[in-house]
C-alpha cells in the first residue's frame, strides 16, 4: 500500500466507524414503515451531514449517514480513457449482480462510480467493522483490478492483432473452396 493511500483509507475507516451507530427507526411519515432514511430522506432531523473524503479531484468517498442507514459512494481514479471504459464496465459488473453483494446498490450516486447502502439491519446481521473491512478492502483492491486489466489488455491486443492478420488467409481460404466445389460440378 502507497504511503498517500494509507492516510486516506484510515480516514475513510474511522469515518465509517463513527457512522455505523445505526439502530432500528420507523418511518414518522408513514405507520408500519422501515426504510433507510439515507434514501427516503422523509424527515430532515434524522439526516447526518454528509462527509466527503477526498484524496484527489478524481478519487473520493462521500459518506451519507442518517439514524437508521449510511451510504457510501465511491469514485475511483480514472486517469486515462482507457481507465474509464474499465472502470465502468468492472463497475457494471458488480452491480448487475448487486444481489449477491448484500450492501451494494445497483445505481451509484451521481458523480460517483459504486454506492453501497448499510442499514440496521446489515448491522444485526453482520458485524459492523466486517463490514468496514469490506468496504476498505474493496477501495484498496479495485485500483489493482483496473491496473491488472489495463496490463492485460495490450496482451489480449497483441493476441488479437495476431489473429487478426491471420484472418485474411482464412478468408481468401473459405472463398477459393466454394469456387473449386462449383467448379468440379461443372466439370
Amino acid at each position: 500500500m502507497t504511503a498517500t493511500l494509507r492516510p486516506y483509507l484510515n480516514a475513510v475507516r474511522a469515518t465509517l466507524q463513527a457512522a455505523l451507530c445505526l439502530e432500528n427507526f420507523s418511518s414518522q411519515v408513514v405507520e408500519r414503515h422501515n426504510k433507510p432514511e439515507v434514501e427516503v430522506r422523509s424527515s430532515k432531523e434524522l439526516l447526518l451531514q454528509p462527509v466527503i473524503i477526498s484524496r484527489n479531484e478524481k478519487e473520493k468517498v462521500l459518506i451519507e449517514g442518517s439514524i437508521n442507514s449510511v451510504r457510501v459512494s465511491i469514485a475511483v481514479k480514472q486517469a486515462d480513457e482507457i481507465e474509464k471504459i474499465l472502470c465502468h464496465k468492472f463497475m457494471r459488473f458488480m452491480m448487475m449482480r448487486a444481489e449477491n453483494f448484500f450492501i451494494l446498490r445497483r445505481k451509484p450516486v451521481e458523480g460517483y462510480d459504486i454506492s453501497f447502502l448499510i442499514t440496521n439491519f446489515h448491522t444485526e446481521q453482520m458485524y459492523k467493522h466486517k463490514l468496514v473491512d469490506f468496504v476498505i478492502h474493496f477501495m484498496e483492491e479495485i485500483d489493482k483490478e483496473i491496473s491488472e486489466m489495463k496490463l492485460s489488455r495490450p496482451r489480449a491486443g497483441i493476441h488479437s492483432f495476431a489473429f487478426s492478420s491471420s484472418l485474411p488467409r482464412y478468408l481468401r481460404a473459405a472463398t477459393e473452396r466454394p469456387q473449386l466445389r462449383s467448379e468440379m460440378r461443372s466439370g
